[in-house]
Formats: C-alpha cells, sequence, structure tokens
C-alpha cells in the first residue's frame, strides 16, 4: 500500500515537518511492504493561486495545468492522503488549501454537469488528517473552532468528493508531554494507516 503525505510549512526543522516524517516512518514499520511519498509544498513551490485556467478548468473550458496534473497523479497512485499542517487562523495554511483548490478538480475529484447532479469520484481515497496546533483543547471547544474546522475541510472538502477521512487529529503544543507525544501520537497514525491491510504484510 502506498500513502501520500502532504506537508505545509515553510520552515524544515519545524514541528509539523518532524510530524509527518513521524507518520511516514510508523508506516513502513506497520509493513516493509508499505511505500509513501512526502510531498513538501513548500520546498517544491507550488503555486496555489487560482488562476483564469482553473476557473476554465471548473467549468470544463480547459484541462489541468501540467502542475496539477502532476499533483493528481501522485493521488491517483495512492492509497491514502495524510495532510500534515499547523493551524492558522483555525484552518489550513493557504499554501495547502490553495493545493487542493486547484488540484481537486472536477472531472477529477468529482463530476459535476449541469443536470446530472454531483457524482463523488474520491471514495478510494481515505484522507488522515493531521492539524498541529497552540492553543489549548479548551480554547479549541469554547469558541467552536474544532466543530468549524470539521465543517470546513471533513465536510466541505473531502465529503464533497467522497473521499472518506479515516482519521482527524488534532495535535497541540498545550497537550500533556509535548511536544514529544506528539511525534509518538504521529508514529502511532502512521503505523495504523493500513492496519486493515496488515493481512498483506503476513
Amino acid at each position: 500500500m502506498h500513502a501520500t503525505v502532504v506537508v505545509s510549512h515553510p520552515v524544515r526543522g519545524s514541528l509539523t515537518h518532524a510530524i509527518a516524517r513521524k507518520v511516514s516512518e510508523g508506516l513502513i514499520a506497520s509493513c516493509d511492504r508499505h511505500s509513501f511519498e512526502v510531498v513538501d509544498l513548500a520546498a517544491e513551490g507550488f503555486d496555489p493561486r487560482f488562476t483564469a485556467r482553473d476557473a476554465a478548468v471548473l467549468l470544463r473550458e480547459a484541462a489541468p495545468s501540467p502542475e496539477v496534473v502532476v499533483e493528481q497523479a501522485r493521488l491517483d497512485r495512492s492509497d491514502a492522503l495524510a495532510l500534515v499542517y499547523p493551524v492558522y487562523w483555525w484552518s489550513m495554511p493557504a499554501l495547502m488549501k490553495g493545493w487542493i483548490d486547484r488540484v481537486f478538480t472536477n472531472g477529477w475529484a468529482y463530476d459535476d454537469r449541469p443536470g446530472r447532479g454531483i457524482v463523488k469520484r474520491l471514495g478510494r481515497l481515505p484522507i488522515h488528517l493531521i492539524a498541529v496546533g497552540a492553543a489549548d483543547r479548551g480554547t479549541y471547544h469554547r469558541h467552536g473552532y474544532a466543530e468549524a474546522m470539521k465543517a470546513q475541510i471533513e465536510h466541505g472538502i473531502f465529503d464533497y468528493c467522497g473521499a472518506p477521512v479515516a482519521t482527524s487529529n488534532l495535535l497541540l503544543l498545550s497537550d500533556p508531554g509535548a511536544p514529544d507525544a506528539l511525534l509518538v501520537k504521529a508514529r502511532a497514525i502512521g503505523e495504523a494507516m493500513f492496519a486493515d491491510r496488515l493481512a498483506d504484510c503476513a
């Protein structure tokens, strides 16, 4: 089984990147037949700007640009997608959101044609969300931030495309034992990613 781990943080030495590495380590530790690819959006210089061409793709008036096709091909090769990102203003960074805006296109992630309704096309791609935050859990729950993120990301993006959110984790620096405990949790997330397919490794 193959996982794509997409990480969005401009600093390679950040906790976010360390968590992405631990997810990948856990994946291989669970079965040496598993594989992964880490996609560092900042390092690769992905352009998150939704252009006139992207708008034309939405309307099925143009083909996706080459860089979008490359990202879609990565996901076509994947049996799971993990997104690892810091919480910025109670959501994901603009770079990761722009990646989704441009890559999850009409005709690939979903099929929206007049008079036919919407066909969800990513039911084959389980999603693992790993958000890294600094506020304490009380703040998230008191203001409804956790539920807001669930609505806009899990439901608003992935349910729209039919991609099942297999796990959704909010790793907080205020949690006991952080940051080390967060790295342990991240490895466990990777180890469990293909838990239902461990028989393939026997």
